[in-house]
């Protein structure tokens, strides 16, 4: 009974929030919000759609909907933390507040669809060693990541030191980095893929 209402009452505010945003003419966030409370809800939805009620609530559902939150809201923290960046370095004059604030609506519903559905399908079937495959793409796809941030500050700043174009820097930020964070991006989807395909 508490789940029931919690989620009407979760329903209620995002509706709220979404009438308030498009008396805003906010219709960008309004949509992306309505998305992101739909991927978040996309279990309960989708039972109560095709059964009329909601989906069974034991400790192994409170366990993966809690760490599904957990990295929703870590990704949430990170990415905010990398938009920040290039404000607070005058790279971006003006920023379209609207378009960021949706997308991040979008990516951190995706963030936790994404999780649930590694912790409640994925993660059983995948076995140790695709585990650590995963890890290890993961790992690469956030390591190029940060490496190619870091790497567009040093050539920016030791351009603007030296009075010339540094090439290494460069190199590393516009093509070595993008190139490793593809890999580990496509190998944490295709890994993620074989593991919510294998039958248990």
């Amino acid at each position: 009974m508490r789940t029931k209402v919690a989620a009407l009452v979760v329903l209620i505010i995002a509706l709220a929030v979404v009438i308030v945003l498009i008396s805003l003419r906010a219709y960008y966030v309004a949509v992306s919000l309505l998305i992101g409370v739909l991927l978040v809800g996309h279990r309960e939805l989708w039972s109560l759609a095709t059964k009329r009620r909601l989906p069974p609530f034991d400790e192994r559902v409170r366990g993966n909907m809690g760490r599904s939150v957990r990295n929703g809201f870590i990704f949430l923290v990170l990415a905010l933390a990398l938009l920040m960046l290039p404000f607070s370095t005058a790279m971006v004059e003006r920023p379209d507040t609207a378009h960021l604030l949706g997308a991040l609506l979008v990516l951190g519903g995706a963030a936790y669809l994404l999780s649930y559905l590694f912790y409640d399908r994925a993660e059983p079937h995948l076995g140790e060693r695709r585990l650590r495959m995963l890890k290890v793409f993961l790992a690469v796809a956030v390591v190029s990541l940060a490496v190619c941030i870091l790497s567009v500050f040093l050539h920016n700043a030791l351009s603007g030191l030296l009075h010339i174009e540094e090439p290494v820097f460069f190199v590393i930020a516009v093509f070595v980095a993008p190139a490793a964070f593809v890999v580990g991006l496509v190998g944490s989807v295709v890994v993620l893929i074989l593991g919510l395909l294998r039958r248990g």
